[in-house]
C-alpha cells in the first residue's frame, strides 16, 4: 500500500494499492490538473530527486523543497512563548529535517492554512512524535488522508497559546486560516496568512483571490470579514506563502492599503 502524492499540488492520499482515479484538490476550480495530465509520485521517489530545503526566512526557520515541487509553499517554525508550532506542511519528510527542526525544541502542534498546503501533514505529524494537526472544520471534506491526529476547530478564532491565534479568514476556502502571533517573542505582531491573502511580488502589500492559479477574484464580503478579524491586532510583519514573500515592518499600513486598493478595483 502506497500513500500517493499528487505531482501538481503535492497532496498525499490515504495508502492504497493503486493510484487514485483523480486528485480531488486539483480538479476543483481553485486549482488545476497539470498540463501533462494527472500524475502521481511517492515519498521515496520524491526523496530521490529532491531535498528538504531549510534556511532562515526573515528570522524564522523555513522548510521547503529543493528543487521546487508542486505549489512550492514553505512551512515555518513559529517559536512562540507558549508553544512551538509548525505552520503549513510540505510533501517531503526526512529524518534529517526532523532532527534539525527539533534541535530548537519539540513541536507542539501543526497548523495549516488551507487544503492546498495539507500535503504530507500526517507524515509530518508522525515524524514529529504524533503531534496534533489543527484544521478548520469547514475544510474537512478536503482531507485526503484521514488520521486521528487531525483535530478540527470551529468558529472564527482558536487560541493555540497566549498570543498565538488561528483566524478563520475564509475567501480562498471556507476555512482558510491565518495565524496571528503577538506575544513576548513577537511584541510587534506578525501574521502568517497562507493564501487568505498573498504578499505581492513587490512586497509592498497583499492581494486576494478565490483562485490564484485561475485568477478568480475574492468576494467583497470575504474581504470585509477578514478585515474585521484583523482590526485592532498588532501587525508589523506578514509572512507570505513561499520564500522571501514577506513584508517586514509596516505590515499594518500595507495590509490596510491593500484592503482599500482591492475593494476600489472591484467596485461596480
Amino acid at each position: 500500500m502506497i500513500a500517493w502524492l499528487c505531482e501538481t499540488c503535492g497532496t498525499q492520499y490515504a495508502p492504497s494499492e493503486h493510484t487514485p482515479e483523480r486528485c480531488v484538490i486539483c480538479t476543483d476550480e481553485r486549482q488545476y490538473v497539470g498540463w501533462r495530465g494527472q500524475r502521481w509520485t511517492t515519498m521515496a521517489a520524491l526523496a530521490s530527486g529532491h531535498a528538504v530545503r531549510m534556511e532562515q526566512d526573515d528570522g524564522l526557520l523555513g522548510i521547503g523543497l529543493s528543487p521546487s515541487f508542486a505549489i512550492n509553499q514553505r512551512a515555518i517554525v513559529v517559536p512562540a512563548r507558549g508553544a512551538r508550532i509548525l505552520w503549513e506542511c510540505t510533501s517531503l519528510v526526512t529524518p534529517q529535517a526532523v532532527a534539525q527542526i527539533q534541535q530548537g525544541g519539540a513541536i507542539d502542534a501543526i497548523a495549516i492554512s488551507h487544503p492546498h498546503f495539507y500535503s504530507a501533514m500526517v507524515e509530518w505529524s508522525d515524524a514529529l512524535g504524533g503531534v496534533p494537526i489543527l484544521l478548520h472544520e469547514a475544510d474537512a471534506d478536503w482531507i485526503m488522508r484521514p488520521s486521528p491526529k487531525i483535530q478540527l476547530w470551529s468558529g472564527d478564532e482558536h487560541v493555540l497559546a497566549p498570543g498565538l491565534t488561528l483566524l478563520r479568514c475564509g475567501g480562498h476556502f471556507p476555512g482558510s486560516t491565518a495565524l496571528h502571533w503577538n506575544d513576548a517573542n513577537r511584541p510587534a505582531g506578525a501574521l502568517l496568512p497562507g493564501d487568505a491573502m498573498q504578499v505581492r511580488q513587490d512586497r509592498s502589500g497583499v492581494s486576494f483571490l478565490y483562485s490564484y492559479p485561475n485568477m478568480i477574484p475574492m468576494h467583497p464580503r470575504d474581504i470585509a470579514h477578514m478585515r474585521s478579524l484583523l482590526t485592532g491586532r498588532a501587525l508589523a510583519d506578514v509572512y507570505g506563502f513561499t520564500w522571501n514573500r514577506n513584508i517586514i515592518g509596516n505590515g499594518r499600513a500595507a495590509v490596510d492599503r491593500s484592503f482599500d486598493r482591492y475593494l476600489e478595483a472591484i467596485a461596480a
